[in-house]
């Protein structure tokens, strides 16, 4: 798959989780996509806890909330911790979250091109996944994903539906050109 191909390709699908294992090559090129994300400075504040077996994956999805117990479905659920500071704060914009989503985003178009689903998930009790996966204080949970086959015979099979149902705004309305009033096209 194409960088473009999997951009358009990738979404979200919680739902159609395999427990089928994950080879460990496989996650390392994603947990390596993230790696090699641009950040401020190249500070680099990410840090990833790789999360596997049922009893692991269960015990952790004990701080999600109802809406994601899905994840107790998963193989690898991937959980992505970053620090402030190794942080670049510019006009009272701090950095490292946006960093991290860099990360994050290479993660997930790496899954998509490997076949593998993802989900990123933002409800969770922060300080019970830091005590459960003993994460340092100084360190944010910023965002967990689940990693795993789909439970379709491809990816391409379990994302269709969604794929199909997806919205997204024109660039016509998002996009402006030289000033804000000035919409358009290019």
């Amino acid at each position: 798959m194409e960088t473009l191909n999997a951009i358009s390709n990738r979404c979200s699908l919680k739902t159609h989780l395999s427990k089928k294992a994950i080879e460990a090559e496989k996650i390392a090129q994603v947990l390596d996509a993230a790696r090699l994300a641009p950040s401020a400075r190249n500070l680099q504040p990410w840090r990833f806890v790789v999360v596997q077996g049922d009893e692991a994956i269960s015990e952790l999805a004990s701080a999600f909330t109802e809406t994601n117990q899905e994840v107790r479905n998963a193989a690898v659920v991937i959980v992505v911790c970053a620090r402030e500071e190794d942080d670049v704060t510019s006009d009272g914009k701090p950095y490292y979250l946006f960093d991290a989503g860099l990360a994050v985003e290479n993660l997930l178009l790496a899954a998509t091109d490997l076949g593998l689903v993802t989900h990123p998930i933002l409800m969770f009790r922060e300080s019970e996944v830091k005590k459960i996966l003993e994460i340092p204080d100084e360190y944010r949970v910023v965002i967990t994903t689940p990693l795993a086959y789909p439970d379709e015979p491809s990816y391409e099979a379990a994302a269709k539906a969604r794929l199909r149902e997806r919205t997204r705004k024109s660039l016509e309305e998002i996009t402006f050109y030289g000033r804000w009033a000035k919409q358009g096209s290019i």
